[in-house]
């Protein structure tokens, strides 16, 4: 009977999920070099204008464009050499009709030239008997070649990066281009991991004939950190009505979320609902996903705070970690996520090397390793192996993803697979 419960596909499951829970409202102001994989909490304006001159993109010579027209290897142009340009120095020397002025890359452009010559395409000749230097222009160029103008990349003003986005090596560089060397970032999400059972103890210990090391709370853990949350550890709780409650009402405290992994049995599901029902409303809002593995999930907000009860089988709980888990934290970061929940993980496309079975109505990920073949396309042999079993995922480089509406995969077929 209790088997019963009503299952959401996974997307569906996240999105009601996710309309109830909002951003942490903290947010702190964190050096520069200390911002990588911080989410940025407000809009960053550029203060200033990029580039703020006109400057070479290649080594070679500044010209007016109109003075290489028709310049061939064959008809060469010649002009003048009247200069040179370093990178860091403001030109004394203007270019005039048939001139040309040596510049080099980031150097400014001289005023009069609106274009550049590669090096390699052209030659120095001997000086004229006056002694002044030419060069042979064998190619034609056109206004503004090899010439970055003024605020062509940024003008002052302009949205530089918007908030909500996770920073990356990139968006550093163009903020420390814009000479900004401090930004506001929302406060990562306390996120409070606690396990269940009588039969866990602690990674530290020796489990007796009936008990096992919690492997899940080192897995989510990893998951909460490496989507920009903080863990915070809450240890074990046996399987007792009274204790998980008193246990999740303190870790709610702590934290801005919390996530425990239960046992896979029907009774300790049920208590682990129940218990969570009785933080505060709305309480639970899913009860069973559609996924393999990791089916008996359960999704709630009690009194504000999200509640994720993960399967106890290390695979179930892992990948549940992953689908539901990482982008709640990233939501609850202030980033941007997709309504279902996914959208940053990498995706390829690989020829499935065996049958792989499912059932409609179910989102499976079913581990699997990668090779290249000789032609450089992705060949994806799954590892089959049970839910319980942390080996099967760690023998594995990816998941092959299996729409909710197939009964299968074919040999052959060109799938889909996530690297979480």
């Amino acid at each position: 009977m209790h088997e019963l419960f009503t299952v959401l596909p996974p997307g569906d499951a996240f999105a009601i999920f996710g309309r109830g829970c909002s951003p942490v409202d903290r947010s702190e102001i964190v050096p520069l070099e200390a911002a990588l994989g911080r989410v940025l909490a407000v809009d960053v304006v550029a203060p200033e204008t990029l580039p703020a001159f006109a400057r070479s993109t290649m080594d070679g010579y500044a010209v007016r464009a109109l003075d290489t027209h028709g310049a061939s290897e064959q008809s060469p142009a010649y002009l003048r050499l009247v200069g040179d340009v370093p990178t860091g120095v403001v030109p004394r020397v203007a270019v005039g009709p048939r001139e040309a002025i040596r510049t080099h890359t980031g150097a400014m452009i001289p005023p009069g030239a609106d274009a550049v010559v590669m090096v390699e395409d052209t030659n120095q000749t001997p000086s004229t008997s006056s002694g002044q230097a030419e060069i042979e222009v064998l190619a034609s160029v056109a206004p503004g070649e090899d010439v970055l103008v003024i605020g062509e990349d940024i003008v002052a003003g302009a949205l530089a990066v918007p908030a909500g986005r996770r920073l990356r090596a990139a968006d550093l560089g163009g903020l420390a281009a814009l000479g900004i060397v401090r930004v506001t970032v929302w406060a990562q999400p306390r996120i409070a991991i606690l396990s269940t059972g009588d039969e866990v103890v602690p990674i530290g210990a020796a489990p007796g004939p009936a008990q096992v090391r919690d492997v899940n709370a080192t897995t989510v853990t990893a998951i909460v950190a490496a989507a920009g949350g903080i863990p915070i550890p809450c240890g074990i709780v046996p399987d007792d009505a009274a204790e998980l409650e008193a246990s999740l009402r303190a870790a709610r405290e702590a934290a801005d979320a919390i996530v425990l992994s239960a046992g896979s049995s029907v009774s300790v599901r049920d208590l682990t609902a129940e218990a969570v029902s009785r933080l505060g409303p709305p309480g639970v809002l899913v009860h069973g996903i559609a996924i393999k593995p990791g089916k008996p999930t359960v999704l709630a907000i009690c009194s504000g705070t999200p509640v994720v009860g993960l399967p106890g089988n290390p695979a179930s709980a892992l990948v549940v970690a992953w689908r539901i888990v990482r982008p709640l934290v990233r939501l609850l970061g202030g980033e941007a996520v997709d309504p279902d929940g996914l959208g940053d993980e990498r995706e390829l496309s690989a020829v499935l090397d065996v049958p792989v079975p499912s059932r409609p109505g179910r989102e499976d990920f079913v581990p699997c390793t990668l090779a290249r073949d000789a032609a450089g396309a992705f060949h994806a042999t799954p590892v089959f192996g049970a839910s319980n079993l942390i080996f099967t995922l760690i023998r594995a480089d990816a998941l092959i993803a299996v729409p909710l509406d197939r009964s299968g995969l074919a040999a052959g077929e060109t799938v889909r697979v996530v690297v979480p």
